[in-house]
């Protein structure tokens, strides 16, 4: 039998022409692209299951929907009493007292909480639905001089 190769190495005419070497050609592009598929499937599981991306607050929950049926699993944090909820510490003295990634912000309701922090609205909004996004603002106290930063706020209810 000729190699699939032809004589010359590569892909030869002699093989084209000969439609039992056609029939091989089409079923190695089928199974080629298959095996290439399956390969690009897999690397798109791994990146997903091992997406540690985001913040050990968001991690941890600091800043998702929450309500009565949906609580809050970190101890420590409660449902606070936004729009949609938001799952959190309040009363915050400091950024010690807030998971990693998130920071001690006053609110205009005149408590403290720790609240996300971010760079852009997307990062705010990874576990809450749109109807209850939250902002990524500059226009907020931080309890430290962290003014680089943006912190996520949750709508009021």
């Amino acid at each position: 039998m000729p190699s699939v190769f032809g004589d010359s190495g590569r892909w030869g005419t002699r093989m084209l022409n000969d439609p039992t070497q056609r029939m091989d050609t089409h079923r190695m592009t089928r199974i080629f692209r298959l095996l290439a598929g399956v390969v690009l499937l897999q690397l798109g599981v791994a990146a997903c299951a091992s997406d540690e991306s985001g913040s050990e607050a968001q991690k941890r929950g600091v800043g998702a929907a929450c309500n009565a049926d949906l609580p809050c699993t970190e101890p420590g944090q409660t449902c606070l009493e936004f729009k949609g909820g938001y799952c959190g510490v309040a009363d915050c003295k400091n950024d010690a007292g807030c998971p990693q990634g998130s920071a001690c912000v006053a609110h205009d309701d005149g408590k403290n909480y720790c609240f996300l922090v971010c760079g852009d609205k997307a990062e705010c909004n990874l576990t809450r639905p749109p109807e209850d996004a939250a902002n990524c603002s500059s226009s907020v106290t931080f309890v430290e001089d962290t003014s680089a930063h943006k912190a996520c706020v949750p709508p009021s209810s």
